[in-house]
């Protein structure tokens, strides 16, 4: 299993700078690190069959049906612009809640494999990129 604590980004969906200190889960798409707030990741899932979406940008790779609850799922190498690649073994989606407006929405997201559970200091956290809508 890959090690990510050297130059891992942050991400916060839902924005901001506040609370960075903390736990994170790390992932990988590609050789690159990232992390995503612990509390915000409420399960990770082998990959499910997927159903496509019509007229969705390109990095909604489409639903699943995960226990009766439908939720969208976005191919985070297609959202930042990486060169896409086969789904392999290791390949999972993290189902995920962020804010939204003012609400939480539940989503999963594709990476290309989970690392590990990273305590990382405020001063080791940089402000995340704008993923847009």
């Amino acid at each position: 299993m890959p090690q990510c604590h050297d130059n891992t980004a942050v991400l916060d969906p839902a924005g901001g700078t506040a609370h960075l200190a903390g736990k994170y889960m790390g992932f990988q798409l590609g050789a690159e690190c990232f992390g995503i707030e612990i509390l915000k990741v409420q399960e990770i899932i082998g990959l499910l069959p997927i159903t496509a979406v019509p007229r969705t940008p390109e990095f909604v790779r489409g639903v699943i049906n995960l226990r009766g609850k439908v939720i969208p799922v976005i191919d985070l190498r297609r959202k930042f612009g990486l060169e896409a690649r086969e789904d392999t073994e290791l390949t999972c989606i993290m189902v995920v809640q962020v804010a939204v407006d003012d609400h939480q929405v539940t989503m999963g997201i594709i990476v290309d494999q989970v690392s590990e559970v990273m305590d990382i200091p405020a001063d080791h956290v940089q402000e995340p990129p704008s993923l847009g809508d």
